[in-house]
């Protein structure tokens, strides 16, 4: 199969809150990050469908990574894992 990525992945696992007015607050941790996305697991929560746009913060241990937080659309769900893709700011 033809790897059609654009951006190297890199495993890692950080907590994210992936915010939309629908359904609020929903906490996850990345199982991997690229320049394009990252592929979140959520556990126990309501899964954002495909094509849902959110706002997402990057959290480490003692604060957030990223202090405004960044737009990103579900790609695609199986499961509990989500595939998200950064959108470009206006």
């Amino acid at each position: 199969m033809e790897e059609r990525r654009r951006f190297t992945r890199t495993s890692a696992f950080i907590r994210v809150e992936l915010t939309n007015p629908a359904f609020g607050t929903v906490v996850g941790t990345t199982c991997d990050i690229s320049d394009g996305g990252a592929q979140v697991l959520i556990e126990n929560e309501l899964i954002p469908p495909a094509g849902t746009e959110v706002s997402v913060i990057f959290k480490k241990v003692v604060g957030p990574v990223n202090a405004e937080p960044v737009s990103m659309k579900v790609m695609h769900v199986q499961k509990n894992l989500v595939g998200l893709m950064f959108l470009a700011r206006d």
